[in-house]
């Protein structure tokens, strides 16, 4: 069920948990708890009916966010930058180190000790598993996770559960099958664990040479999600609420080979979705490099460009909340 323009749904903020993220750092979706994650969503709606109805708001006018990032990025810098302008707030953006005091040696904690003598809250993306953590240890300000390595990405697994509410209106009990390279997508880590907290069944569609993460798997399990895994998307297609999938990542693969060998392993296609429920959500994080055909587009199960939408609304919620304006 999406939601719909007009009048805002009014909401009672818990005002416990909303001082709960007032200076909170954003580094693994693991120090989330269900109570969190509703207040996350409920100021991410209103964020969206601000936006729908007038563009932008001065809650954080004043405030500054430093946008540090490490490796390349779309979607999530540009979605922390439009997140921060449209609350009020300035930015400044690091986009390739390669133009920063980095090149000169300088280490994470430097950077961090020094943007925050600028800024009031630091975004980051970092290709070392862990970064993130280590920089919120020697910041006196709220550090975000905008992914690091292969380990997880936060306010991406946040959007995609946002999405998955406000598509089917449910988060309870789904069948979400992941689909893709799932060693490697932080994506994947960040949104199975939080998934784990509704009783969901979740199946890994994956060549064996990606699959999920034993230590992730066995998190699931633990927690008592029923957990399958499948080479074949047509195992689940019939299945599944929500099919989450994502590209093979050249980057992370040492021999090319093997990439060259997995990299078109599956296919979304409207024939392949013409066997999937009515009401389901087909997602990416993006970007696509052939996984999901752009004749799916127009199906209107096809949630992932508002998935991307989602995004700045919940970046909106988190800046906000850490910020203590939620």
């Amino acid at each position: 069920m999406r939601s719909v323009e007009g009048t805002p749904k009014v909401v009672s903020l818990n005002p416990d948990r909303r001082q709960s993220f007032y200076g909170r750092d954003i580094v693994s979706v693991k120090q989330f708890d269900r109570e969190d994650l509703a207040f996350i969503m409920q100021v991410a709606d209103e964020m969206r009916s601000i936006v729908r109805r007038v563009g932008a708001t001065d809650l954080l006018k004043g405030y500054v966010l430093a946008n540090l990032f490490y490796e390349p990025s779309t979607r999530t810098s540009s979605s922390f930058i439009a997140a921060m302008q449209r609350l009020g707030g300035a930015v400044i953006p690091i986009h390739g180190v390669q133009y920063s005091s980095v090149t000169k040696g300088e280490s994470l904690p430097d950077t961090i000790r020094t943007l925050e003598c600028y800024a009031d809250v630091i975004v980051l993306r970092h290709p070392e598993v862990g970064a993130s953590e280590v920089a919120a240890r020697y910041a006196s300000k709220p550090i975000i996770s905008a992914g690091d390595g292969v380990g997880e990405h936060p306010t991406q697994g946040l959007l995609d559960l946002y999405t998955i509410q406000t598509e089917l209106g449910t988060l309870e009990g789904l069948h979400v099958a992941m689909v893709g390279d799932l060693k490697h997508g932080r994506t994947v880590h960040s949104l199975a664990r939080l998934l784990r907290l509704y009783g969901t069944r979740q199946t890994f569609v994956s060549p064996d040479i990606l699959r999920l993460p034993e230590e992730i798997k066995q998190e699931l399990i633990e927690a008592g999600c029923v957990v399958e895994e499948t080479e074949r998307v047509e195992d689940v297609i019939e299945t599944a609420d929500v099919i989450y999938v994502t590209r093979v990542q050249k980057e992370r693969f040492a021999d090319l080979h093997v990439y060259e060998a997995v990299k078109d392993y599956y296919e979304i296609t409207p024939q392949l979705m013409a066997r999937a429920k009515p009401k389901m959500a087909l997602m990416h994080p993006l970007p696509r490099v052939g996984e999901i055909h752009y004749d799916v587009d127009d199906d209107p199960r096809a949630a992932y460009f508002r998935q991307m939408e989602n995004g700045m609304y919940i970046r909106m919620a988190l800046l906000a909340a850490v910020l203590g304006k939620a």
